[in-house]
């Protein structure tokens, strides 16, 4: 075996080849199958998105009709699924119960027994359907409420508002939420989209490598950054407060979560849009607190350590102002991002060899084995 290279945390490293995303770090450029991010923010929806991912090209419209009908008749969950979240400890983390609840959908999904295309397209359009209505379920449990069923006429994003505080959301409110929800979608070789290759690399089911995306999206390097970002700014108070909280944070060595990017060495360019959101919420409810908390951080950050904010920190005030709890942020990017790990798990699957990097060894040369009598 030749000397290969190592890198820690396989930074830099071409692991694969996928047709899915491209992730420009020179140019600041993220396309989705080839359409640039800001084409999309501007002028799809999440569903129009979702499709992209996984069948490769834009819809029709009589196309965008059926697949947003498949998805709006698989929100409700099944009986046996209810009866579970109810069941789950008070205390279950939201992306614990997604884990739980995604794995018992792969028990019984009538799909749950084949790997062809066509069974994990219809597999990952009910996944996409039913993950906010576990977000939603679980939560209004939790807060000792009834869940609300979905509402049909409502878009993806709507329905989840709607779901999870009992009221129809204004449009512009629904909007800002599938503004995220595109954003988020989709990411190249991402931390969590990666674990999912890996489990469908074994020739396991879309559910399983789902269940392992999920559980790596958990970790606050990946998906949990939005959430730190909140609780934040709730700690810094407002924009009077930011540029000396920041210091003095950053004297004390303290990570500040939403900025840098392991692939973005400049912006992320998904910031500019969920920036933009985030102006646009905040004027419309009349409430610039956050909003102008968050610039002056940003502005402390790019002047004392050259770093960017990325699409967490952002997306932080967004949901604030959207009256979603901080502790489900990491689960509605999940119920995104579900759509690309489920692109990338048929990717892996059309054309696979099983995922099996090798190690460099760093322990002991070959040593003679002492009995255990002669060991003292």
């Amino acid at each position: 075996m030749s000397k290969v290279l190592y890198s820690p945390g396989l930074e830099g490293v071409i692991a694969g080849r996928s047709a899915i995303c491209k992730v420009d770090e020179e140019k600041g450029e993220l396309l989705y199958r080839g359409y640039p991010i800001e084409e999309l923010v501007e002028h799809s929806s999440f569903e129009e998105v979702a499709y992209l991912l996984l069948y490769g090209e834009l819809p029709g419209k009589s196309k965008l009709k059926e697949f947003c009908n498949e998805i709006t008749d698989d929100r409700d969950l099944p009986k046996e699924v209810k009866r579970v979240i109810g069941c789950l400890p008070a205390k279950t983390h939201p992306m614990d119960v997604l884990k739980v609840i995604v794995g018992v959908l792969g028990s019984i999904d009538p799909d749950a027994q084949s790997n062809t295309e066509e069974a994990n397209l219809r597999k990952a359009i009910r996944l996409i359907a039913r993950i906010p209505t576990i977000i939603t379920a679980h939560y209004r449990i939790l807060k000792g409420e009834e869940p609300i069923r979905p509402d049909k006429k409502l878009s993806h994003a709507g329905n989840f508002l709607y779901m999870l505080k009992g009221v129809r959301p204004e449009d512009f409110e629904s909007r800002a939420l599938d503004t995220s929800l595109i954003l988020y979608a989709e990411h190249e070789y991402n931390a969590s989209a990666f674990a999912a290759r890996v489990t469908a690399s074994t020739l396991s089911d879309l559910h399983s490598a789902v269940v392992s995306a999920i559980g790596t999206l958990k970790g606050p390097l990946h998906g949990g950054a939005n959430e730190r970002a909140m609780d934040m700014l709730l700690k810094i108070g407002g924009p009077e407060n930011a540029e000396d909280w920041v210091k003095r944070a950053l004297s004390r060595k303290q990570r500040i979560m939403g900025f840098g990017h392991r692939v973005y060495k400049r912006e992320d360019p998904r910031t500019v849009y969920i920036k933009k959101v985030a102006k646009e919420l905040s004027e419309r409810e009349g409430d610039m607190r956050w909003f102008e908390t968050a610039r002056r951080v940003e502005a402390v950050m790019a002047r004392e350590k050259d770093l960017h904010a990325n699409l967490d920190f952002y997306s932080a005030p967004v949901y604030y102002l959207l009256g979603i709890p901080i502790v489900l942020y990491t689960p509605i990017f999940t119920a995104s991002r579900v759509s690309g790990w489920s692109a990338h798990v048929m990717e892996q699957l059309a054309a696979n060899r099983l995922i099996r990097p090798r190690s460099e060894y760093t322990g002991p040369e070959r040593r003679r084995f002492i009995p255990l009598d002669e060991r003292g």
